[in-house]
């Protein structure tokens, strides 16, 4: 597949920004520089996870940085001013790869130069209520992959459910099958195995996405709790309190009873902290390009129904308990994926 623009050194676009982004984190440490800044800590500020952040950072196996991270990272490691327009100009072309394979592309259409292809990526790629930077997709290999590995689960899942009916009711296994495809096809999740909650506390585990997650939940039933991702002692009191008030025991875990009260039903057109966490979840899920802007419009419709039809769900669009707790089991990378930066994150695997 044709890449756009590949730089002078043969590289496509999406592995030579990771290496100017890199190279961007490594000089803040040079002599007569303000220091480097840990990942961990870089992370914190970006308010994204540490493991998506390192992937950022990776040139051997590039994952593309959204614009406004590109935009971030250059103001938090004070980088050359001369430097941004080239990572803004890599960053636009790595997408207009993206969008290609995603379309299945392999070169402009017919007529259309280079000029008008990234003239309509960025039209396109544009997110809502923020005309001035671009979405990102998630990458195609990946959604690929996903979609592809969702598909064959799926059939695995109709045979045996076929089989297991057979031999309850006489019925031929094929028809039984045919039987669960179809309820497949209509959008009604397959039999198999579901996610329980996850148990989330005042551990070293439960910092990053999972802490946040609480917090930007306990902010929308109007806990004053900062969103910085750490389940410290001020949240772990906060949700004390929230379960004194829903008639739950005063642990300070969220767990199964937990969480169903404190998770929110959100559709189109929703505000607010609860939405900054779904598209949070969103985002880092393995899709990855959800903005997260507070505001629930089509381009998070439509990132929801993607993950809610690859695993199973019926794709409504709705966020609700299930949707929730499926987001929440499935996030991306794994907690107990090694950091790109020699700095221990202090992260184990889950539970």
């Amino acid at each position: 597949m044709t890449h756009v623009r590949d730089d002078e050194g043969g590289r496509p676009p999406g592995a030579a920004l990771s290496e100017l982004l890199r190279g961007w984190w490594e000089a803040a440490g040079e002599p007569g520089g303000r220091g480097r800044p840990t990942q961990q800590a870089l992370a914190v500020r970006l308010r994204i996870d540490q493991t998506t952040l390192s992937r950022y950072l990776n040139p051997r196996h590039p994952s593309v940085a959204p614009l406004r991270i590109v935009e971030a990272l250059h103001a938090q490691l004070k980088a050359p001013a001369g430097e941004l327009e080239r990572a803004r100009e890599l960053c636009r072309a790595a997408l207009e790869n993206q969008r290609r394979q995603r379309a299945g592309e392999t070169a402009p259409a017919a007529g259309e130069g280079r000029a008008a292809a990234e003239g309509r990526a960025a039209a396109e790629g544009r997110a809502e209520g923020d005309p001035g930077r671009m979405r990102v997709p998630a990458p195609a290999s990946r959604r690929t992959t996903v979609r592809m590995l969702g598909f064959v689960a799926a059939l695995v899942c109709a045979f045996l459910a076929g089989l297991g009916v057979a031999r309850l009711t006489g019925e031929p296994a094929g028809t039984a099958g045919t039987r669960a495809a179809d309820a497949k096809a209509a959008g009604t999740r397959t039999p198999g195995p579901e996610p329980s909650w996850l148990l989330v506390r005042r551990m070293p585990e439960d910092q990053l996405w999972r802490g946040r997650t609480v917090q930007y939940l306990l902010r929308h039933h109007r806990f004053d709790v900062p969103v910085d991702g750490h389940f410290d002692a001020r949240t772990e009191a906060a949700v004390k309190e929230f379960q004194r008030r829903n008639h739950l025991e005063p642990d300070g875990k969220v767990g199964r009873k937990t969480w169903p009260l404190l998770v929110v039903e959100l559709r189109v057109g929703a505000k607010g902290d609860a939405v900054m966490a779904l598209q949070s979840l969103l985002d880092n899920v393995g899709e990855g390009g959800t903005a997260v802007t507070g505001t629930f419009g089509h381009e998070t419709l439509e990132d929801l129904r993607h993950f809610q039809q690859v695993h199973g769900l019926r794709p409504t669009g709705v966020a609700d308990v299930d949707t929730w707790r499926y987001l929440m089991a499935f996030q991306e990378p794994p907690m107990n994926t090694v950091p790109l930066d020699p700095t221990p994150s202090g992260v184990p695997s889950p539970q």
